[in-house]
């Protein structure tokens, strides 16, 4: 049995999701004796130092050894910021030798010489077939053939790719590069973003083996020709050196809970800005461990609106596994919060309206929950709402929002929320309106463009939707809490992952590179010189 954890629309604080993870799975195999794995993302170092902290579990719920979980692990992060940076290098090298060479003087220079013959390599035949080019011998082509083989003719302006690194950095959101000399003024502006942003990162959580990653990298698009010709990693050249440095990110990490339950850790990509979900490959190889009447536990970044419509209408349709139950993970505070009660922060005192029972605030910030619950029965999906209770909680509290909760519950048969072959704005507009409940979408100029671009170039149109929003409102706006109503969904940008598979259309400002708070985590983390002890992680 598969199942699905998320939680509702955050709060600063968190509901404690991968608490209740880890929690469920220790009760399932200490507790009942039940062969059972967890599934979690790897965290990232930028939210490890920056505000959020790191994401190992709390309390008698975590996964341990938690400095390794929420460092370092075996390196998958950095692997990928390599890839990603690696690829970043070649585009910007590639449209510095062809505007620095002619063609013959290009071609030569693409073409490995062996044993004092000029040889093709597999990936610069593999480009020869898709020109149409049906020679092996690199000294048969014509001069025409030459240009088209060493000439992407990429088009800086429509470059998309970016470098990343796994560090909080504001000051690297907008950057220009190629200021050397060396460089010949071929300077442009460009960006950092945060090393799970990367769609390598999407890649390794979506692919279903090492053939199917590199399949997937081949595809990545990072720019057009000046002919409006998509430029993808295989026509760059770079395909089997990305798989080369992810050729052990690939493999699940084994880890453990503090009650010895087993957890694999793989992939991280965030579910704001992509799908949120830990890997496919993960998944298929815990159920395969713990057979036919054992339970994975998987878990989906933030609430139905954002990590559930994606791990069902994505991963679930690349992985072909569809989970059998969903754990909504909530909290009496947070109802408060959405019914109207003060806004709280991170680290600092709770206003009394959190601390005292209060009936009327939990019973207005239900319909948070009881939307999320609404958006999972329309994947047909059983619902189980967890309610992660504090020592502020009330007995009373507690019985209002069961007797809310059972009221809602449903059982049904999973479905997708749309059909791959419809059009891309209606897929858009169906998520909008099903899952964030807006009266409609406005599409701006760009993103119209773009969306006619992708419909226009194969296979694009018919890729799956990844929303990139706010998750701390059901809305595009943050500050619009419980059931917002009466709001237009307003589509800033669209762009393409193609490797990974699938549309994303911006929802507003949505940062790929975080900035660190004015105090970070990484105040309270030390290391003790004697005994090698770290302080403050958690």
């Amino acid at each position: 049995m598969n199942k699905s954890n998320f939680e509702i629309t955050p709060t600063p604080l968190g509901e404690g999701k991968s608490t209740t993870t880890v929690g469920l799975c220790q009760a399932l195999a200490v507790q009942l004796q039940k062969n059972v794995i967890a599934c979690l993302r790897q965290p990232s170092q930028g939210p490890t130092f920056g505000i959020k902290g790191g994401a190992a579990g709390g309390g008698y719920s975590q996964v341990i050894p938690m400095e390794e979980f929420n460092l370092h692990l075996t390196g998958d992060i950095h692997a990928i910021t390599a890839a990603n940076n690696l690829l970043a290098a070649q585009i910007d090298a590639r449209i510095f030798h062809e505007a620095t060479q002619s063609d013959t003087d290009l071609y030569r220079r693409l073409i490995k010489v062996v044993n004092g013959r000029q040889e093709f390599s597999k990936i610069q035949i593999a480009r020869l077939q898709r020109l149409g080019i049906q020679k092996t011998d690199p000294t048969t082509l014509t001069p025409d053939e030459i240009s088209n083989f060493a000439r992407l003719d990429i088009d800086p302006s429509t470059v998309t790719w970016h470098r990343v690194m796994d560090t909080n950095d504001r000051f690297l959101r907008k950057i220009c590069i190629g200021m050397a000399a060396t460089e010949k003024k071929m300077t442009r502006e460009t960006q950092f973003d945060i090393a799970v942003a990367s769609e390598i990162m999407a890649v390794l959580a979506l692919a279903t083996d090492m053939a199917d990653m590199k399949k997937k990298l081949s595809k990545i698009v990072v720019a057009n020709s000046r002919k409006g010709v998509p430029i993808t990693v295989e026509d760059l050249g770079v395909t089997g050196a990305l798989a080369v440095l992810l050729k052990d990110a690939i493999n699940p990490n084994l880890m453990q809970t503090i009650e010895g339950a087993p957890v694999f850790v793989h992939a991280g990509p965030f579910a704001n800005i992509a799908h949120g979900n830990s890997s496919i490959i993960a998944d298929k190889l815990a159920l395969k461990l713990v057979g036919k009447n054992g339970f994975v536990v998987t878990e989906a970044g933030f609430g139905s609106d954002v990590g559930l419509e994606k791990f069902c209408d994505i991963k679930c349709r690349y992985s072909d596994l569809v989970p059998n139950v969903v754990v909504i993970v909530a909290t009496i505070r947070a109802l408060k919060l959405h019914g109207g009660g003060p806004n709280i922060a991170s680290g600092a005192f709770l206003p009394k309206e959190y601390t005292q029972e209060n009936l009327d605030l939990v019973r207005e910030g239900y319909c948070n929950l009881g939307r999320h619950i609404e958006i999972s029965n329309k994947f047909g999906l059983p619902v189980v709402v967890a309610l992660n209770s504090f020592s502020t909680d009330t007995e009373a509290e507690l019985a209002l929002i069961k007797e809310l909760a059972e009221k809602d519950g449903a059982f049904r048969c999973f479905k997708f929320l749309y059909n791959l072959e419809t059009s891309l704005e209606n897929k858009i507009e169906t998520i909008a309106k099903q899952i964030y409940g807006a009266d409609g979408v406005e599409f701006k100029e760009n993103a119209r463009e773009r969306i006619n671009l992708f419909e226009k170039q194969v296979r694009f149109g018919n890729l799956p939707v990844c929303m990139a929003k706010t998750p701390l409102s059901l809305s595009h706006d943050p500050a619009k809490k419980g059931v917002p109503k009466n709001f237009i969904v307003p589509i800033q940008d669209v762009k393409l992952s193609a490797g990974a598979g699938f549309v994303y259309p911006l929802l507003g400002a949505i940062s790929t590179m975080p900035g660190l708070p004015t105090r970070p985590c990484f105040y309270d983390i030390d290391i003790d010189a004697n005994t090698g002890e770290i302080e403050g992680l958690s």
